[in-house]
């Protein structure tokens, strides 16, 4: 954790270790530590980094230190014509000054519209865990939620719910032909915009502007803040539930959706189409009836005019199923696609970040000869150890809400899948448990079955050891903290009733 005016506010990217030692824990000379990762930027907090630690902190009863976290962040949202309500990807102290990276030193000076997202995912699973009503309510987060909610809120010259972004603006910061409308920005706003909306409420109920089921309502004025604070909440509300039913309509593959998929028609034009981006049959892979089997189901990467992007994201699937994306019978089948093809996305190293991985002329083409996104490496199908805490979670909510005599929603079989996938999940952990100490801790690993560290891995990366972390917590300690990850509830938000105005 590094300092800065004397509190405890973030945590570096990785611990710096010698090139020449890494299978020594002897740290670098500062000097030295510059020189060597400096360019590398693996000395500054990452707010997507930072994400798992904030979580384990919670856990861990720190709570006081996530708060600092958000601080910081919140006073470096931006409040720039071009940025404004973004937050950085990163920042890092110098000479006695908080110095953030809003992308104008990111490869490509793309912004990370994930760090943004993540914001009010975290400020609200924070407030919920802590019962930190006060911070929810003090001035600077309401505005700050103002900032963030006119960014992702405006006008733009696309009509559809989802939110458009270049390539390399999250968790995949390489060229990988992911531009567009990408999975994970997608689960990410879903969940960043309930976040929002329940901050809100804290604050208007808290002025007495949300009406109790049965009152009658009675208009009053109100200041012009607070008006704009219910307009924000219906909008984001709103907008989640047209995200949530385009999701579903674009997004989610299964074996009956597939065959649907290749019997539409294709160049019709008008209002009453069925086929709007023009889906021909020869781009939907062959490998997709293997993939999806059955009984499985999964979110695509992306839709675009006539280039669907059909690769599995493991952590936009994740996402999907933490927020609700998904109903409980799309989870179910989400798990049983992962169960199905565990030899895939496990390996040798959990879990695969996406697959399959872009090849021969695709890969030339579409990541520009990126040589760290080499067929089977990095981002490009790659796997990344910080990713399982993320399907932990997902499985044992699941499991907590669907598996219970007592529960509402019954899914058929779902006990045999879900006792899979919990062997799944402690295979995994055992396999993290020994090879994770042994490769020092490796930011990624390489190949079909993830058996070589990253050909440009950063060793003792933070991420990695929380993330490993958290899966010990939830597998061994208290799965019952998997509900630590929950956000508002779609339901309960679009029940709630503001009082009128004059």
């Amino acid at each position: 954790m590094i300092q800065f005016e004397g509190a405890y506010m973030g945590a570096l990217a990785a611990i710096p270790q010698a090139p020449h030692t890494r299978g020594a824990r002897k740290s670098l000379p500062p000097a030295l530590v510059q020189h060597t990762y400096e360019d590398l930027n693996y000395t500054e907090v990452f707010i997507r980094d930072n994400i798992p630690v904030m979580i384990f902190l919670l856990l861990d009863g720190k709570g006081e230190v996530v708060r600092n976290f958000l601080d910081t962040c919140l006073n470096l949202q931006s409040t720039r014509l071009q940025t404004a309500g973004i937050f950085p990807t990163s920042f890092f102290v110098q000479n006695g000054k908080l110095v953030a990276d809003y992308g104008q030193r990111a490869i490509g000076r793309v912004s990370s519209a994930d760090a943004t997202l993540w914001w009010p995912i975290l400020a609200y699973i924070y407030v919920q865990h802590t019962g930190d009503k006060a911070w929810a309510r003090e001035p600077k987060v309401q505005i700050g939620l103002k900032r963030f909610l006119d960014l992702v809120l405006h006008p733009t010259f696309s009509d559809t719910p989802v939110l458009l972004v270049p390539d390399g603006s999250f968790m995949i910061d390489r060229p990988l032909d992911v531009w567009g409308a990408p999975l994970e920005i997608e689960t990410l706003l879903d969940g960043a915009l309930l976040s929002a909306a329940g901050l809100l409420y804290l604050d208007l109920t808290a002025k007495g502007c949300v009406l109790i089921e049965g009152e009658t309502p009675t208009s009053r004025s109100l200041d012009t803040f607070t008006q704009g604070q219910i307009e924000h909440f219906n909008l984001a509300v709103e907008r989640v539930k047209r995200l949530r039913r385009y999701l579903l309509k674009h997004y989610w593959v299964n074996t009956k959706t597939v065959q649907v998929l290749r019997q539409r028609p294709t160049e019709q034009y008008g209002d009453l189409v069925v086929n709007e981006y023009n889906i021909q049959t020869e781009s939907i892979p062959h490998w997709l009836q293997h993939w999806i089997g059955t009984e499985g189901g999964y979110l695509i990467g992306n839709i675009r005019t006539g280039r669907p992007d059909f690769r599995f994201f493991t952590l936009g699937n994740c996402l999907g199923a933490i927020f609700d994306v998904l109903s409980p019978y799309q989870q179910h089948a989400f798990f049983h696609l992962v169960v199905q093809n565990q030899e895939a996305l496990v390996g040798q190293m959990p879990l695969r970040i996406c697959h399959p991985p872009l090849d021969d002329s695709d890969w030339r083409t579409k990541t520009g000869y990126d040589r760290k996104n080499l067929p089977w490496c990095y981002h490009n199908g790659g796997h990344w150890p910080c990713l399982l805490w993320y399907l932990a979670v997902a499985a044992l909510r699941y499991q907590q809400r669907y598996s219970s005599p007592n529960s509402s929603v019954h899914v058929p079989y779902h006990r045999k899948v879900q006792g899979r996938i919990q062997e799944m999940l402690h295979d995994a952990y055992e396999l993290l448990l020994e090879r994770l100490p042994q490769q020092n801790w490796a930011e990624y690993f390489d190949g079909p079955t993830g058996l070589w560290t990253g050909q440009q891995t950063r060793y003792y990366q933070t991420w990695t050891i929380v993330g490993f972390l958290l899966v010990h917590h939830l597998l061994k300690v208290n799965p019952g903290s998997a509900n630590i990850m929950d956000v508002p509830g779609l339901k309960f938000l679009s029940r709630v009733r503001m009082v009128p105005l004059d």
